[in-house]
């Protein structure tokens, strides 16, 4: 079960899914969805494949857009904002994702730097400054790593390094999709540890796809339980482990 987790404000909401549906032709991805993510949680999205967890990081960021229903984003629904607003609101995230995600022939500081360079309003002593600080939050020595490229890096470092470039902008939420999949016990820990880091030290808010009921259960204020496109449950970790819903049950054991 989880450890105590730093409070958040259940006062402000920053994300909010309402009553959100997608759907492609007769297929049906999400079905009335509504879920909120309050300033400083760590809310994690369970479900088997093809729930339609990763379907909702894709909306929150404004890549796909609802068939019926509202995004908020502070407020904003952002799949009515304009191409500017849109991007001015990606700002304020920080995507993590399944693989690292990393661009190949960059090394690791080129890889971290790669959003503040398109930003365009950096100076290079901040870009550098920035750089080392991420790096050095996820216990990474920029001394070391910076010149490699991702193919010298095991597998945890390059996750390492793609938690760095999410958060090196500084945004007020993190989007993590599936964290932890492919990585041995070992790493899946240090991840874990990384984002409650994040969460304490930080007070990012955080939505995480996840397939690993262990993780969810020690990093997260709250768990959404998704099946056929539908939340079946939402509520803490300790809600959910003594909960008698019967879907609950059957994806728990």
């Amino acid at each position: 079960m989880s450890e105590v987790l730093t409070d958040f404000d259940h006062n402000n909401i920053v994300a909010e899914l309402r009553d959100v549906g997608l759907s492609f032709d007769d297929h049906v991805v999400l079905d009335g969805v509504s879920l909120q993510l309050f300033e400083g949680e760590t809310l994690s999205v369970l479900g088997g494949s093809g729930a339609g967890k990763s379907t909702i990081l894709r909306l929150v960021l404004g890549l796909t857009a609802p068939t019926a229903g509202e995004i908020l984003v502070h407020g904003r629904d952002i799949a009515k904002a304009s191409n500017d607003e849109v991007l001015a609101m990606r700002k304020e995230m920080g995507m993590v994702f399944q693989g690292a995600a990393l661009f190949d022939s960059l090394p690791v500081d080129e890889n971290v730097a790669f959003a503040l360079r398109e930003d365009g309003g950096f100076g290079e002593e901040e870009i550098q400054l920035r750089v080392r600080e991420a790096l050095e939050f996820v216990d990474l020595d920029a001394e070391r790593v910076g010149a490699l490229l991702p193919a010298e890096l095991s597998g945890g470092m390059q996750k390492r390094v793609g938690v760095a470039r999410a958060i090196v902008d500084r945004p007020a939420m993190l989007l993590y999709d599936e964290p932890t999949s492919g990585l041995d016990p070992i790493t899946t820990r240090t991840i874990n540890e990384l984002i409650r880091k994040l969460q304490s030290e930080l007070g990012v808010s955080s939505i995480v796809v996840t397939h690993d009921i262990k993780l969810a259960f020690r990093i997260s204020h709250r768990v959404a339980l998704l099946s056929a496109g539908k939340i079946e449950f939402i509520g803490t970790p300790e809600e959910m482990a003594a909960s008698e819903h019967e879907y609950v049950r059957e994806f728990l054991q």
